[in-house]
Order: structure tokens, then C-alpha cells, then sequence
């Protein structure tokens, strides 16, 4: 009974002892089991040569899609929380191959930093471009990976060949593309496409004839599916003009209930990232560790201060 009195009496002794026990709940360091939302990515890039088109611009000088593409990228790995997993995907022709499976980024930050610079046309396996083909593939993909990742892809959605009634997939059906985020890289005026040798030396630019169907060709079999004239242009005219085709991949990312917005800066990207639901959701138990120590300490630290001393701290505020 003196104990339980004294802890009325005396309002020191009181913090003194609640001080002390919640220093023994820390000690012991209860927590609460939760629910987190866990967020991979994996961010794909459009590796054709019409990304190579120089109509963008970064620190106001004039660079290729595939430059300004690299550093978005980068500024936006450094404004990902860490505990965030991150695999670098790379499209060409039909297909999407993926550097990794999902890392963590802080962990990992050079290493995907150094994977996103490295990034090069040169590492087509196709000279065409497939967009609405691969997505088929894409979520193949994406099942591959020991846990899922919502899809950010880069592209500027030029299709090469140009589409027509017999090499456009039907998506109707198509369910696996749920949240995936495009990302349109590219300007309305556009500019012609460069093309390069092995080497990356500049040789001319694509013709107007290398989108455009191959004369005499139904191309309704796998084996001509496709194809396109190789020719480079004789004349600044004859120079086909890549624009960034938003239209188009709006219609495509509404076709498999995705979401797409042009990639202006890191934080339009961010905001729409925000939308996508996370990759899945995860067990865990938050340690309540601190906010008892936290507790501990404000008690401990309020056994010296004495209401005459607040009341002279208010006072000496309220004069200044």
C-alpha cells in the first residue's frame, strides 16, 4: 500500500517508476505483427534503333532517346526507398530479356546503376520492333521471377513494320498487364533515325521505305511476319521521321488495363508508380522497441523539470 501511495504522492517517484518499466518493455522488445506492402520493379527499356533518334534533351543539350532514357533511369533509382527490388529489362523485336531477377536497390545501387548504363542498341537480337507482340512474352516473363514485379517500360512506340490488319495481335483477351506503366520517351516533331555499323559509327539515316511493308509480301506467315526493307536513306526527304507515338501507347496500355504518361521527369514517373498496386504484400512484425526507450527517456528527463520552471520558460516566450 505505501508503494501505491507513494506513487500518487510523489510525482517523481511515479516517473521515476514508469521510466524504469518501460526500459524493461524495451528490454524485452514486444512487436505487433503487420502487414507490408512489398514494391518490385522491373524497369524495360526500348533498346531499337529508333531510340537512338536525338530529338530529347538533358542539361539543355540535345541527346538520343536512349541517353535521356538512361538518365531518367538514373534519377530515379537514387528516390526509391530502400527494401525496393529492381531488375533491368531490356525490349527488342518480339521479346523482353531481363538482366536479373528483382534485387534490392540499395544494396545493389552501383550494380543496377552501372547495368542501366551500359544499356546499348547493339544488343538487339532484332532489327524490328514488336511492341504489342511482346507483351504476351513480357508477362511470361514476369511469371518466370521467384516473386512478382510491376513493369515500367521505356519506349517511344514506334512499331517496325508499321502495323497492319494481319500482324496486330488481338489483346482482348490478354490479362496480364495489369498496373504495367508505359513510359512515352520521345518528342512530337520528331527526327529522322539514325543508323549505325558494328561499331557505332553513323552511316546515314533509316528510309521511309524501311517502315513501310515489303512490296508484294501478304506477310501472313511466321516466316516473312515482319520484315521490312533495310535501305538507308538517299536524301535528307527520303529520311523516315520517328515521333513519339503517344497515341498509340495509350490505346495499347488501356487495350491490357496498364497505364501510360510521357516521361517528362522523375516525378511524373514516381507519381504514376504510385498508382501501381504493390508486387505483393508480406507478413511481418513491427518492433516496438523504440517507442518504448522513447517513453522511457521523455519520463525520465520530466522527473527535472518542475512546473516552476516551465511556467518561467512559457513566461520568458511570451515576453519575446
Amino acid at each position: 500500500m505505501n508503494f501505491f501511495k507513494k506513487l500518487k504522492e510523489d510525482i517523481n517517484f511515479l516517473f521515476l517508476f514508469l521510466s524504469v518499466f518501460f526500459l524493461g518493455v524495451a528490454i524485452i522488445n514486444p512487436s505487433i505483427p503487420i502487414t507490408k506492402n512489398m514494391y518490385n520493379y522491373i524497369f524495360i527499356v526500348d533498346i531499337s534503333q529508333s531510340m537512338n533518334t536525338e530529338d530529347m534533351k538533358v542539361n539543355n543539350e540535345k541527346v538520343s532517346r536512349m541517353a535521356y532514357t538512361k538518365d531518367l533511369l538514373h534519377r530515379l533509382l537514387e528516390r526509391l526507398p530502400c527494401k525496393t527490388k529492381v531488375s533491368i529489362g531490356m525490349f527488342a523485336g518480339v521479346s523482353v530479356a531481363a538482366a536479373y531477377t528483382p534485387i534490392e536497390v540499395c544494396d545493389n545501387f552501383s550494380s543496377i546503376n552501372g547495368t542501366v548504363e551500359n544499356l546499348d542498341w547493339r544488343s538487339t537480337w532484332s532489327g524490328n520492333t514488336r511492341i504489342r507482340e511482346s507483351m504476351v512474352n513480357l508477362a511470361r516473363l514476369i511469371r518466370s521471377f521467384p516473386e512478382s514485379a510491376q513493369v515500367i517500360f521505356f519506349t517511344d512506340g514506334e512499331e517496325a513494320p508499321k502495323l497492319h490488319v494481319f500482324n496486330r495481335r488481338d489483346l482482348s483477351q490478354f490479362q496480364g498487364g495489369q498496373d504495367w506503366l508505359f513510359v512515352g520517351i520521345g518528342s512530337d516533331e520528331g527526327a529522322p533515325i539514325p543508323k549505325y555499323d558494328n561499331k557505332n559509327q553513323l552511316i546515314g539515316y533509316w528510309s521511309n521505305e524501311s517502315f513501310a511493308l515489303q512490296p508484294g509480301i501478304a506477310q501472313i506467315s511466321e516466316s516473312n511476319l515482319g520484315t521490312r526493307d533495310n535501305k538507308t536513306a538517299y536524301s535528307e526527304s527520303d529520311r523516315y521521321i520517328s515521333k513519339l507515338d503517344d497515341e498509340y501507347l495509350r490505346n495499347l496500355s488501356k487495350e491490357v488495363k496498364g497505364m501510360f504518361i510521357k516521361g517528362d521527369s522523375p516525378d511524373s514517373v514516381l507519381k504514376a508508380m504510385e498508382k501501381q498496386k504493390p508486387a505483393w504484400r508480406d507478413q511481418t512484425t513491427y518492433p516496438l522497441r523504440y517507442i518504448f526507450s522513447f517513453l522511457a527517456l521523455a519520463l525520465f528527463v520530466l522527473r527535472f523539470v518542475t512546473r516552476e520552471k516551465l511556467f518561467n520558460l512559457l513566461s520568458k516566450k511570451n515576453l519575446e
